[in-house]
């Protein structure tokens, strides 16, 4: 996966690393170089630390007798979160606290693969975010993130492309893609966008009128 995979807002884009299945040394090597500022999920720290990766904040619910005191050398200076709030997932309270630090967008890597539920919960839970931190996930094989009401970007023919409704969207209208929607409706279990390609080098056009659209970029 190349750079232009990865969000970048002035630099100033944070990287948290959560607990689901490892993503390849290259993705993750362009994460860390583009990202000021990393935030790793308690159960996922034993492997970060192991692969020599420098931490900023450790936060989780540190269920299951977890002791974070036993990083503060291996990771100094680090900063501690406990969040016992069992109503959030660790990593919607991660999201919560760069909102409230006044980070603007952030990376998202280990965070599908492994339980099928948490690559689920975490993937749709990022609709709540929208218009408070601009939220990209990604792993070795896609790149997932909220579309505005309006997107363009410029793709290589063939791109395969997937458009994910939470719940119901309205009125979507594609341009330069295979198999285009024209004020169309799609709805989670019913119909979705899977597997669309981008039809011929330039710019993709995604207009929606109503709901929470994902837009899934895919790298076979």
């Amino acid at each position: 996966m190349s750079s232009h995979h990865i969000v970048r807002d002035d630099q100033e884009s944070a990287l948290i690393i959560a607990n689901g299945a490892t993503c390849s040394q290259e993705l993750l090597g362009q994460l860390l170089e583009w990202s000021p500022y990393i935030i790793v999920l308690d159960n996922a720290m034993q492997r970060v630390t192991e692969l020599g990766i420098k931490v900023d904040v450790l936060l989780g619910d540190f269920d299951d007798d977890f002791n974070p005191e036993k990083y503060k050398d291996m990771q100094y200076p680090l900063e501690i979160v406990h969040t016992p709030d069992q109503d959030k997932t660790d990593l919607e309270k991660a999201f919560d606290y760069l909102i409230e630090k006044g980070f603007p967008a952030v990376n998202v890597v280990w965070a599908t693969g492994k339980r099928a539920d948490h690559t689920i919960t975490n993937i749709t839970n990022i609709v709540r975010y929208r218009n408070k931190l601009k939220i990209v996930i990604l792993d070795d094989h896609s790149k997932v993130f909220l579309l505005r009401e309006k997107f363009e970007k410029w793709y290589t023919a063939g791109t395969p492309i997937s458009l994910i409704p939470i719940g119901k969207v309205t009125g979507i209208h594609t341009k330069n893609l295979k198999y285009p929607l024209a004020d169309e409706e799609l709805t989670i279990g019913y119909r979705t966008g899977s597997s669309n390609k981008v039809l011929q080098d330039g710019i993709v056009s995604i207009e929606h009128k109503e709901g929470d659209l994902l837009l899934m970029e895919c790298f076979d």
